[in-house]
């Protein structure tokens, strides 16, 4: 029946969402709400365990810019090829190119460091996130539907997207749906989300864990979404280096959540674990 109700999901007719002259980049606007509710989650789950929500926000100012910084140098570093020649496009974040592996670096490395200056605990504070972070990426995803980018291989599938063909890679003009891949690493990460949540209401975790729960189960989403996408991209061996970067965080979160079985203390109460130890 769902076949006959969806012959294929179209795409957005353009980038921006507005009324002349006023117009929004869907791309930027996407990312902007994703991080707004991933901030307003967190800072509920953060006073629900004695913190102040303030005090959160106050890291999440300074660690947001730094993970789109990190981002777009990670897209730039592995997707060099593209820049070379008009490297002013490196600043032109508003057409797309952010990496998320390299995002999630350089925001947690900020948010570490700012907590531990002002005595926060930090495992506490990267659990009250890991449900939260999955939640922005699923809504800054929107933005690449907007952009017709990010999509897999071509599929008949009743979900399919249909890409306009402008953006259709080259020799495959003829081609009009494809993988909405860019859907299925949103639905993943909402799914993902829910997981983290009921796991952490489980009260079974220790101190870290949930986080990095969150790493292995976004990495382990991101290597099946890699291998549907045909967008350009460098390879190391025949695979892409984001299929790479998810074998090596499925690793690493996995030797750190035996460390931390054996080594963190329980997860506090919900009334506890704002400040350090």
């Amino acid at each position: 029946m769902l076949t006959f109700l969806i012959a294929s999901i179209p795409s957005p007719p353009g980038k921006s969402i507005g009324i002349d002259p006023v117009q929004l980049r869907a791309y930027g606007l996407a990312i902007a709400v994703g991080v707004l509710v991933a901030v307003w989650i967190a800072q509920r789950r953060y006073a629900r365990r004695g913190g102040d929500p303030e005090a959160l926000a106050t890291i999440a100012m300074w660690a947001v810019p730094m993970g789109l910084v990190g981002a777009r140098l990670y897209h730039v570093v592995t997707d060099y090829q593209r820049f070379q020649g008009r490297w002013w496009s490196v600043v032109e974040v508003w057409e797309g190119g952010l990496g998320i592996p390299g995002g999630l670096l350089a925001g947690v490395i900020t948010g570490v460091v700012l907590a531990r200056r002002r005595g926060l605990d930090v495992p506490t504070l990267l659990d009250v996130a890991a449900p939260a972070i999955p939640i922005a990426q699923a809504i800054g995803r929107l933005g690449n539907w907007f952009n017709q980018e990010l999509f897999g291989r071509p599929s008949d599938l009743p979900w399919a997207v249909r890409i306009d063909p402008a953006h259709r890679p080259d020799g495959l003009e003829h081609v009009a749906t494809y993988h909405p891949t860019f859907l299925y690493e949103a639905l993943w990460n909402v799914a993902l989300a829910a997981l983290l949540i009921r796991l952490d209401r489980t009260g079974r975790l220790r101190r870290g864990q949930l986080f990095t729960l969150y790493v292995a189960g976004y990495a382990l989403g991101r290597l099946w979404v890699e291998a549907l996408r045909i967008d350009s991209a460098n390879e190391v061996l025949g695979l892409r280096v984001n299929i790479w970067m998810s074998f090596a965080a499925l690793a690493i979160a996995a030797a750190v959540f035996a460390v931390q079985s054996r080594h963190a203390d329980p997860m506090p109460a919900p009334e506890q674990g704002a400040t350090q130890r």
